[in-house]
């Protein structure tokens, strides 16, 4: 019996994640995963630098579903001992009984501590804001009562949330929204909340408001265990030693060690379909086109291109919704410094006493930058010298063709520059010891313009039975990693067990609440 051909698109972690589950599960199959790009990751995807390494747009490693715990742990075990950082600390972690040494293998998960901030006023806020004594200090008085009363009116008064501003305000009250949501949300997407569709706030913020925030308090006071964990509140994470793209790297590899196929610089231009079926795809590979046979096709492509690419006659309506679907791109600028101007006044001990964070949320709008990650507090194996050195990623959001997007290495670098020694964040260009800029096309499916009649183009995609949509593009979700994994779970289950209906993968990260328990 000849075995069934899987086109996969893309090969990032929707797209591995489908491979290596169709290929463990069944040996009916044959996978090729075509990657446009040389890269293996998508956005998870780790950028190599003269010994120093950037994870584009910053990937904790943590979900509610046991699956893709059981995944990542398959491909790529918790440490047994501590990390380089740990050991010269004396920081303690929680260890995995026979769990590899991060000092002596490359193949380890790290158990990191989250710490993320926003930097508004020259000051650190928590991430999400907090009831703290330092939080009302930095906002000072005035600000602080303005805020307890707006908070009060946004409990009693709702509005309606037909609209990111409006879902903020409900949650928050007028004026921390202002404070803290509006101008970096803007920054973000290029639009006002106003403009923006308050799914996207009920799929990244879920169950996080003041309450949230207050209740979580409540419980470290009085070390109260268990109950619902907002996304936004966890304080620890898994992560691979050398960033996100070890692991997606490590899966392709596996992949290929199956009998699959991860075909690299494969640019799929066309979806050839017969009726209501897709039977293969047409890629340029350098000047030359290959045509590629399928008996089922999975895309991780965006969801614009996959329509745009469809050889059948698509309805002119459905071509003018996918056509308007918008894209916000991206741009991550590497910086290499001796030091930062920022004092670490936390209680977590680091290298080199730097400010622990691994994002840092850029709150001011007189700045473009939007945040900073620092590489050293994901890993310290993404540094060629953590001890000695500070590597940050500077991230700018823009528009594809945009003036930021076609500055000039330099020009973008020195634009970068400029802005931290306006925030004080360094002193001068002269302690940046080395950098490098990198451009990520359609970085965060945005939720505006004809996305409001996205379930149209939905329903007619879902008529080509064997034509699976998964990950974040493939969906225009703005998904974390773990849902984008997700996705392709539901989709190798009907693929198994011959389901016709989609709406299970579909309906992936859809719940109004999402919960993390771990």
């Amino acid at each position: 019996m000849s075995k069934k051909k899987v086109v996969i698109i893309g090969g990032g972690p929707a797209g591995l994640t489908a491979g290596y589950e169709l290929l463990k599960q069944s040996k009916q199959y044959d996978v090729t995963i075509l990657e446009a790009s040389n890269e293996i990751g998508g956005i998870s995807r780790t950028v190599r630098h003269k010994g120093n390494r950037m994870d584009i747009g910053g990937h904790r490693f943590f979900s509610k579903d046991q699956d893709v715990l059981d995944f990542w742990s398959e491909i790529m075990p918790t440490q047994g001992a501590p990390a380089y950082d740990d050991k010269k600390l004396h920081r303690e972690k929680p260890l995995v009984e026979n769990g590899p040494d991060p000092e002596k293998e490359d193949k380890v998960m790290l158990v990191r501590q989250r710490v993320s901030r926003i930097y508004y006023l020259k000051k650190f806020f928590d991430y999400p804001i907090t009831m703290k004594p330092q939080t009302f200090k930095n906002m000072g008085f005035k600000r602080t009562i303005a805020s307890g009363c707006s908070y009060m009116k946004s409990a009693i008064v709702k509005k309606p949330e037909d609209s990111l501003e409006n879902f903020y305000i409900n949650r928050f009250g007028k004026k921390l929204y202002s404070m803290f949501f509006e101008g970096y949300t803007e920054k973000l997407w290029g639009r006002h909340p106003r403009d923006i569709s308050a799914d996207w706030g009920a799929q990244r913020v879920k169950g996080l408001s003041i309450s949230a925030v207050i209740k979580d308090m409540f419980k470290k006071v009085f070390h109260i265990k268990g109950g619902k964990v907002e996304t936004s509140l966890i304080e620890e994470f898994i992560y691979p030693k050398y960033g996100p793209g070890q692991l997606w790297e490590t899966v392709a590899d596996r992949i290929t060690e199956m009998g699959g196929k991860v075909l690299k610089k494969h640019q799929v231009i066309s979806v050839t379909t017969k009726g209501d079926k897709a039977t293969g795809v047409v890629c340029m590979v350098g000047k030359e086109k290959k045509n590629i046979k399928a008996d089922i096709v999975i895309s991780s492509m965006p969801l614009r291109d996959l329509t745009l690419a469809l050889d059948a006659k698509v309805p002119e309506k459905i071509v003018e919704i996918a056509d308007g679907l918008p894209y916000r791109d991206f741009v991550t600028v590497g910086l290499l410094v001796k030091k930062l101007n920022l004092k670490n006044e936390t209680d977590i001990k680091t290298l080199g006493n730097i400010v622990p964070d691994c994002w840092i949320y850029v709150q001011d709008t007189d700045v473009k930058l939007g945040r900073i990650q620092i590489f050293n507090n994901w890993s310290p194996y993404m540094v060629k010298n953590p001890d000695k050195t500070v590597w940050i990623g500077l991230e700018y959001f823009c528009n594809e063709g945009d003036d930021f997007w076609k500055m000039s290495d330099k020009k973008c670098i020195d634009f970068a520059v400029d802005e931290l020694v306006k925030m004080g964040i360094i002193n001068s260009k002269k302690q940046v010891l080395d950098s490098h800029r990198e451009r990520v096309q359609k970085a965060y499916p945005a939720y505006f313009d004809t996305y409001k009649d996205i379930d149209k183009l939905i329903k007619y995609l879902n008529k080509y039975d064997n034509l699976y949509c998964v990950g974040r593009n493939g969906q225009h979700r703005y998904n974390n990693m773990d849902h984008s994994m997700v996705t392709s779970f539901e989709t190798v289950k009907n693929i198994l067990g011959d389901k016709k209906s989609k709406e299970n993968i579909w309906n992936v990260n859809t719940e109004k609440e999402y919960h993390e328990k771990k």
